[in-house]
């Protein structure tokens, strides 16, 4: 990894935010926050989702009027009514999901947001020469849907910098990136500092928060509880910081032993659904009981569909694509796949996995009415729900306001930690998630991690889809990689490092290299 730039020391802050306060209604996202960012430094804020970071930063970027509270740029105070008004004064922001029009070029995309008086024409070149200067590698007249997430992300940041902004806000800019891609992303964010641009930086990736940042702001339910260098700090105490309390260790002991293949997929391919999906082609993986597989993949490269498969929300071609614990289960939906002993946790949490207006009992009936638990015929037992959904609550800490409250009324992290336990208390032979810990804090993440550990060690084959390259080096015995549609070979996890992996993510190795694109 290459150093990283410090900024001037005692160098007045080109942007002062001071007693920013943001309600809506009678909650209270952001109280009293006191920011300080100085020209040529990368200033980190950092907390775990609800702490207030995106508030604070619609407010700083236009997009959110603060209740109380000033903005000062260069000692003077300003107003921004909109992000026309935040880009004007030299703020750009590089938001965490793009904002992209797939069926237009680069050119165009960039061009959109760029003032009426530019010359489209003399675009173009200018694409050229910015990402030239800071190695963006674009071309202008690519359509979106033919780029990848690294791709497309320099998009944003390109048409950030065509603004010349004396300051960037970046919100978890790595979240889709590879290894590679990230640390050519480092290297940009380097040469932006030297210009004597600041830099704003959101992510959870505290590795990526120490390498990076100068300084960090510490958030937590609205307020600054802490700043640091982060360099002078661990992950863990960082993480200890955002979430105000020891975060647990967790443990991954090689299995004793590894039993016989639970979970089969046997040259699976789908057609995609919609013009710019991903079809899945020739999928073969294993897992056994008592391990963990990793897939790991960048955002967009079929993942869902590997998980709509595997679950049977979507059905294969023949039986004999997917076996679940010795049953061919190509033909049969989620229903019989859960009888014959497998569980499934979806990305997304409300509306997919739970329903939200639904108690958390109600919701223990939809996933545990095929299993006998609940019901019996059409005759469903509530109190048996009740207990079932109590026990959850009881053994996976999940921090509820009432003994059976709607599922909508939970926090992102306890609903994810109930729909875990859900599905794990089953002790289920096969389970299959995917982002089991997307947009959770660490306490929960490190739990939820642990629980499923605990599961495979217990006998289960236990397959993961996730996007956090950590969290699968983490968990995982072995690892493969979806990209476009495909899966690559597993391999141990303790056999193979961080940068192979990316490499794979990327579309590079053999391993892919072999395999046809899927778009």
């Amino acid at each position: 990894m290459t150093a990283s730039p410090s900024p001037s020391h005692g160098q007045a802050p080109f942007i002062q935010m001071r007693g920013i306060v943001k309600r809506f209604g009678a909650f209270t996202a952001n109280a009293g926050i006191d920011l300080d960012i100085v020209a040529g430094e990368a200033h980190a804020l950092l907390g775990e989702n609800g702490a207030g970071k995106s508030t604070l930063m619609k407010v700083l970027y236009g997009l959110l009027e603060p209740s109380e509270g000033e903005i000062l740029l260069e000692g003077s105070p300003v107003h921004f009514s909109n992000p026309e008004a935040a880009r004007a004064a030299g703020i750009g922001m590089v938001f965490q999901h793009f904002s992209l029009f797939d069926n237009l070029t680069v050119a165009e995309n960039i061009g959109l947001v760029l003032p009426r008086s530019e010359s489209l024409a003399a675009l173009p070149a200018r694409i050229a020469d910015v990402t030239q200067r800071y190695g963006l590698s674009l071309e202008a007249d690519r359509p979106v849907w033919t780029l990848s997430a690294g791709e497309r992300q320099r998009i944003e940041i390109a048409r950030c910098l065509l603004q010349d902004p004396k300051l960037i806000i970046l919100d978890e800019p790595t979240s889709v990136l590879t290894p590679q891609e990230a640390e050519r992303l480092f290297e940009t964010l380097d040469l932006l500092r030297l210009e004597g641009r600041a830099i704003l930086y959101i992510s959870h990736k505290l590795e990526e928060v120490r390498r990076m940042c100068d300084r960090a702001t510490v958030l937590r339910a609205g307020c600054v509880v802490s700043t640091c260098i982060p360099r002078d700090e661990s992950a863990r105490s960082l993480a200890a910081m955002m979430v105000g309390t020891h975060v647990i260790d967790v443990g991954s002991t090689r299995p004793e032993a590894i039993g016989r293949e639970r979970l089969t997929v046997n040259g699976l391919s789908m057609p995609s659904q919609d013009m710019h999906g991903v079809a899945l082609r020739d999928v073969s993986l294993q897992v056994r009981g008592g391990e963990v597989l990793g897939i790991a993949g960048i955002a967009g490269n079929g993942q869902d569909e590997l998980f709509a498969a595997l679950s049977g929300e979507r059905l294969a071609d023949s039986a004999g694509s997917v076996r679940i614990d010795g049953f061919w289960v190509g033909l049969n939906d989620i229903t019989l796949r859960r009888q014959f002993g497998a569980a499934f946790v979806p990305e997304e949490r409300n509306g997919h996995a739970a329903a939200p207006d639904f108690s958390l009992s109600q919701n223990v009936i939809l996933s545990r009415h095929a299993t006998g638990d609940v019901s019996h015929g059409i005759l469903v037992n509530l109190p048996a729900a009740q207990k079932i959904a109590r026990d959850i609550i009881a053994t996976f800490d999940v921090r509820t306001g009432s003994p059976d409250p709607a599922a909508r009324t939970l926090s992102g992290g306890n609903l994810q930690k109930f729909l875990v336990g859900r599905e794990v208390s089953r002790k289920p032979s096969v389970l299959v998630l995917n982002q089991p810990t997307w947009g959770v804090d660490a306490a929960a993440s490190a739990f939820i991690r642990q629980q499923l550990i605990d599961l495979a060690r217990q006998g289960a084959a236990v397959l993961v889809i996730s996007q956090d390259l950590d969290e699968l080096f983490e968990i995982a015995d072995r690892i493969a990689v979806i990209h476009h549609g495909s899966v690559s070979k597993s391999r141990e996890i303790r056999r193979t490092t961080r940068a192979e992996i990316g490499l794979l993510m990327g579309g590079a190795g053999d391993d892919m290299a072999k395999r046809p694109h899927a778009h």
